[in-house]
């Protein structure tokens, strides 16, 4: 089944092209990652994916469900029902975790479950202390962001995603604000949800990751997809001059 399908996405800021007729499709289980320089689109594109920002024209679709349409050139949004059914289905883990400060791990965790989805709390609760104990976090759950590292609030966002039981994860440069020994932790989890068929489309500059743990990769610049394919083939033997030359500047 493809999960999302996106179909001609265009994206301007302050009549700037930012995204130029992007189009992509993530299948169940696959782990996509998005490379490319800054400033080429890899965050708008997520952002758009999960209705953080308006797309200005094309579709997207979430588990074969047409979500946002085209007409006359420019995209349509459904009624605020068919928004929420379509939030369901993803989760998303930014770079600066964006936690809430006054609640405590657990409550960080069992806060949307429960007021949102008006899930029983104390089945909630059980199914936040597992997921604290697969991240690691175990005996944090009384604890507050601001006694955290940030290696510790990552892994603490990943948590409160998995808690919604969503059918795909969104990662936007997870590890950026990260030391690179913690940062090796966050990517152990992440390998992990990997091997558990978890379907995740993520941006990174992490290298060696992508290609460990990739099905895809795509890179982009400019507002565009330049190239995509196996990791072997995209990371390793690229076909663009502009993917090598990004590749070659990181080697460095």
């Amino acid at each position: 089944m493809k999960l999302l399908e996106i179909k001609n996405l265009s994206k301007s800021f302050d009549g700037k092209k930012v995204l130029e007729d992007i189009s992509l499709s993530v299948d169940q289980g696959e782990v996509v990652s998005i490379l490319g320089p800054s400033g080429s689109g890899k965050s708008t594109l997520l952002r758009c994916a999960t209705f953080l920002e308006t797309m200005d024209n094309g579709e997207l679709s979430y588990c074969e469900t047409p979500v946002v349409t085209s007409r006359n050139g420019k995209a349509v949004y459904p009624s605020k029902s068919q928004m929420k059914e379509a939030k369901s289905h993803f989760g998303l883990v930014f770079q600066d975790f964006n936690l809430f400060p006054h609640y405590n791990v657990i409550k960080n965790l069992y806060d949307a479950p429960v007021s949102v989805m008006k899930r029983d709390k104390d089945e909630v609760m059980e199914e936040c202390r597992k997921i604290l104990k697969k991240v690691g976090l175990e005996d944090k759950e009384k604890a507050y962001p601001c006694e955290l590292s940030g290696g510790q609030k990552q892994r603490v966002a990943i948590a409160r995603a998995l808690v919604m039981n969503p059918d795909m994860l969104y990662f936007d440069e997870p590890t950026s604000a990260l030391d690179p020994e913690i940062t090796a932790g966050i990517l152990r989890i992440m390998k992990e949800l990997a091997k558990e068929k978890m379907t995740m489309v993520i941006v990174t500059h992490e290298i060696d990751f992508a290609r460990a743990v990739s099905d895809r990769v795509i890179f982009m610049d400019g507002g565009f997809i330049v190239e995509q394919g196996k990791p072997e083939d995209v990371i390793d033997n690229p076909s663009n001059d502009r993917t090598r030359a990004f590749l070659k500047k990181l080697s460095v």
